[in-house]
């Protein structure tokens, strides 16, 4: 085992709210707290969460990047803990961090994934807080370590980019290469590989990376798409997804949204994506109750603009918590 070397047991601080507030009104009420290096996780039933910060920033300093994502765990937490809870018999424990501070990436994303195996075990959805995109690698090894490679895995990426850069002697893995890893990984397992993106940007990838996209089959809409109002794809979209595939993991880089709404993100977007053009896929791929795994990623605080970027991600945490696995949900 490595993880044991990069944990950070969760941070009570975080959790402090308004004394005053009525009882389980709010997360920072309602989090439970486990230190994995003495508590042992209970197994859940059903609708239970735990929350991981991957505090990195060397994927993103490999790919020449804005750093400080490492920063992005504790101010998306900060304000998660005063966001409402509408569902008080929900379960959502905060069970720490994974750190990089030696630039050895590879072990951090290997501490990850022995962490989200150890809870997907139990039948507890991994919400895992960034860092960079690099931390969707570590991600995806340990949904594969869970399922084998018969269960059907569909993949979905909001982002501006496809992360499909290749490796060669002169690239290291980082945030930009995640997905290549996984398709690489897929194959070399011989796994059924469904990889789909939303928000995609031509000013946002190289026209190779779109060769590299036909060639592993990927599946995408672009943000033009969406800003041009075919609303009816993308829900069209997500269902594909929903009925071909038997678990699902779901990746949410900040940089899919405009800068007006995410100004802290490591590739700001000045052509985004509003968070209402997200928000009901979301929704509905959450509501499916097939997604094992969820990430938000790309996070860069020092360069947010009234804490918006965090905010928005506390909420989008906030719809998946309250969405997932829920039936009534309708969609049109």
């Amino acid at each position: 085992m490595t993880w044991e070397s990069r944990y950070l047991p969760p941070n009570h601080t975080i959790w402090l709210g308004h004394a005053d507030a009525p009882m389980n009104a709010c997360f920072h009420q309602h989090i439970q707290l486990i230190n994995l290096l003495k508590q042992k996780i209970k197994k859940s039933s059903e609708n239970a969460f735990a929350l991981i910060g991957f505090k990195c920033d060397e994927g993103t300093q490999r790919d020449l990047g804005r750093s400080g994502s490492m920063e992005g765990p504790l101010a998306i937490r900060h304000r998660l803990a005063h966001l409402p809870i509408q569902k008080p018999t929900l379960c959502c424990y905060d069970v720490g961090d994974i750190i990089c501070n030696d630039h050895d990436l590879e072990e951090s994303q290997q501490a990850l994934s022995e962490i989200v195996s150890i809870l997907l075990k139990e039948n507890i959805v991994t919400i895992v807080i960034g860092g960079g995109h690099e931390l969707a690698f570590g991600h995806y090894q340990g949904i594969a370590t869970c399922y084998p490679p018969e269960k059907k895995l569909g993949i979905i990426n909001f982002d501006a980019h496809f992360d499909l850069h290749s490796l060669h002697p002169h690239h290291r893995a980082g945030a930009t290469t995640a997905f290549y890893q996984i398709a690489e990984a897929h194959f070399t397992e011989k796994r059924h590989f469904d990889y789909n993106c939303i928000g995609i940007q031509h000013a946002g990838n190289i026209r190779q990376l779109f060769d590299i996209a036909k060639h592993y089959h990927v599946k995408y809409i672009l943000a033009d798409d969406i800003h041009q109002g075919l609303r009816e794809k993308s829900f069209d979209f997500i269902d594909r997804i929903i009925d071909e595939n038997d678990i699902i993991y779901l990746s949410l880089s900040l940089d899919v949204f405009s800068a007006a709404h995410a100004p802290g993100v490591n590739s700001i977007q000045p052509l985004g994506l509003n968070p209402w053009d997200v928000i009901p896929l979301i929704r509905q791929a959450a509501s499916s109750g097939k997604v094992v795994g969820y990430d938000i990623v790309e996070h860069v605080p020092r360069y947010d603009i009234d804490h918006r970027t965090a905010k928005l991600a506390a909420i989008l945490i906030y719809e998946i918590i309250h969405h997932h696995n829920d039936q009534k949900m309708i969609f049109a």
